[in-house]
């Protein structure tokens, strides 16, 4: 396989000259009738007020927007998402556990908290939401206690799973983010945490829900638990259809933070934002709604390239009368891009045989197309062939009688029919001198006259 950046045949040249106009065409005519209102503008820099930012696209790993993101920050109760990841991947959620009065030896008076109360029997499940909902410390205590045995104990627990997902720049020393120095994280580390708990339906299930009604405990009556992310709420000034949770902080260290999902025209994305000012309505919130919609005006999915679509004609070695094959994506490939992309400035590298040997069926794979923008893989596609191309009648002659030739059994036959003609021609040879040697013998002469053959005595 060879990438074709080979001195190509003149047909070569010619069909891919045609290729390369039939392309820039259907590139001109999709990003024409993809221009709206909304789309049209050139990508424009947000501006985001915040210490730190981040916007990705989970599917693809790819980045929207950053703002320091691998400065060193505190997360403030930002740090729960990995406490409840850590819970989900380490218990049962139907689990009993009783609060215990050390459970809020670390609960500060300032505390965001659930209202749980010493004595009260909870599932994991019910602590999970008073967790993430209300920001409760109170929650993160008990539930660091039960599945980690002691806070030290799960505190380690949740290091360990930082650098198992490939954290570098974070250390966590409590269950809640209440500051600590020698807590800290970064946006994009962050990040990694908050895409491995979105994989688990539980826990997004969780984060993306308004308000819990918690069931009356062997303590305590119903009541209802509320998240403190804003943009669930409809009633809120800054209520944001699309948002999908996930977890608030504030600490005076670490300023406003707000780590959010959102979905919108069936595209997910992730939004990191730490450091922001404090107000009435938390900045944290505001810019964060500003950079999803940032986000969503200004990117959407763009199609590279459909499917089956031809890429060259060639001709083919053996190929009965002459048949040429056509060659053709086997799927296509879409990438979340700026809405005012170039597509001319989307390059195209096919890697295929130097030659073509028949036979071929139709959907054979050839090799692979390589899409770039700027130095950057937006993906690969398969290369297959369109059409059925046979082998030559002569062809087929020829490669059969290569095919014996080349059959060790061949060889093996034909050195046994040899070797019997050679021991056949051995044995003849041996025959034949044992029979001259007898006749030599019947004739040899002896001592004394030789008495003529009829001569009588008397």
């Amino acid at each position: 396989m060879s990438h074709l950046n080979r001195t190509p045949s003149r047909h070569h040249l010619i069909t891919r000259a045609r290729l390369r106009a039939t392309a820039l065409l259907c590139a001109l005519s999709l990003a024409l009738s993809a221009l709206s209102p909304v789309c049209a503008a050139a990508l424009t820099d947000p501006a985001i007020a915040a210490a730190s930012a981040l916007v990705v696209e989970p599917a693809s790993g790819t980045v929207l927007y950053e703002v320091a993101a691998d400065e060193t920050r505190y997360p403030a109760s930002t740090t729960k998402i990995m406490t409840a990841l850590v819970v989900l991947e380490n218990a049962d959620l139907a689990q009993q556990v009783t609060v215990e009065e050390a459970d809020f030896d670390h609960v500060t008076a300032d505390s965001s908290v659930a209202g749980f109360k010493p004595g009260e029997v909870l599932t994991i499940e019910q602590l999970l939401y008073g967790l993430m909902l209300p920001s409760g410390n109170d929650a993160s205590y008990i539930l660091a206690r039960a599945v980690g045995g002691s806070v030290d104990g799960f505190v380690q627990m949740m290091n360990d799973r930082a650098a198992a997902l490939g954290c570098t720049g974070t250390h966590f020393a409590n269950p809640c983010g209440l500051h600590d120095d020698a807590h800290y994280t970064t946006a994009r580390d962050l990040m990694r945490i908050t895409q491995a708990a979105m994989e688990n339906p539980t826990f997004a299930q969780i984060v993306a829900t308004p308000s819990y009604e918690m069931p009356a405990t062997n303590v305590q009556d119903a009541r209802t638990l509320r998240n403190s992310n804003l943009l669930l709420n409809s009633a809120s000034e800054v209520y944001y259809a699309p948002a999908r949770g996930i977890k608030t902080g504030n600490t005076t260290e670490a300023g406003r933070c707000l780590v959010a999902a959102a979905n919108q025209n069936d595209i997910t994305l992730y939004s990191i934002v730490l450091g922001c000012e404090d107000a009435e309505i938390p900045a944290s919130l505001t810019e964060t709604k500003r950079l999803f919609e940032w986000a969503y005006a200004e990117w959407s999915v763009q199609e590279i390239v459909a499917a089956d679509t031809p890429v060259e004609t060639v001709d083919v070695t053996d190929a009965h009368q002459d048949e040429q094959l056509g060659i053709e994506t086997a799927g296509g490939l879409s990438k979340l891009l700026p809405a005012d992309t170039d597509p001319a400035a989307i390059t195209v590298t096919y890697d295929l045989p130097e030659e073509f040997v028949a036979p071929y069926e139709e959907g054979d794979e050839l090799g692979k197309a390589t899409y770039t923008l700027d130095g950057e893989v937006l993906g690969e596609v398969s290369l297959v062939a369109a059409n059925d191309v046979e082998l030559s009648a002569l062809a087929q002659i020829r490669n059969t009688a290569l095919g014996i030739i080349q059959n060790p059994l061949t060889w093996c036959v034909a050195g046994g029919i040899v070797g019997l003609v050679v021991v056949s021609l051995i044995v003849r040879a041996i025959v034949k001198h044992r029979r001259a040697a007898q006749g030599d013998a019947g004739s040899t002469p002896t001592d004394g006259p030789q008495i003529p053959r009829g001569a009588h005595f008397k």
